[in-house]
């Protein structure tokens, strides 16, 4: 309402309850979670969106990384949007898990989360990628392309 008039409420595209405008709205990446065991820590690999309609895998993703009973770590680089179910199953993590959680590679979206919600505080960020040590043939790196890292599990789908 601005200066007696009515504003009618809009739609998700700025149209009318009525017409809602384009409904081509864009549709994000799906998630997907990958949880690795390595030789000395758990790497669980978080990409597109992670948000609600995964929180049964997180669920299970944390299980699987608090099984192997190794310091955990999330490669969050992929990582395109993250709602409060994200903060959550990070806060989850850092409070349940006897060493220190680290994530790796956070997008400037993960971070201002992990600082307004001052779980950040309860996490260690970290810039780089220290590689991962899966056996005893060494550590393996990032993978080419700085794509994430295959691992147990696959896309999951809403």
């Amino acid at each position: 309402m601005q200066d007696g008039t009515y504003d009618p409420p809009r739609g998700p595209q700025g149209g009318s309850p009525q017409d809602p405008g384009p409904q081509n709205a864009e549709i994000g990446e799906p998630a997907s979670i990958h949880v690795i065991v390595g030789k000395s820590r758990a790497r669980i690999v978080l990409s597109g969106e992670i948000d609600a309609d995964i929180g049964g895998d997180l669920h299970e993703a944390t299980a699987a990384a608090e099984e192997s009973r190794l310091p955990v770590e999330i490669d969050a680089h992929h990582v395109t949007f993250m709602d409060s179910s994200g903060v959550a199953f990070l806060a989850r993590l850092a409070s349940r898990s006897p060493h220190r959680v680290r994530v790796l590679r956070a997008p400037p979206t993960v971070r201002f989360l992990l600082e307004v919600t001052r779980i950040g505080d309860l996490l260690d960020i970290v810039d780089e990628d220290p590689g991962f040590e899966l056996d005893d043939d060494g550590p393996a790196g990032p993978p080419p392309g700085d794509h994430a890292p295959a691992g147990v599990g696959g896309p999951t789908t809403p």
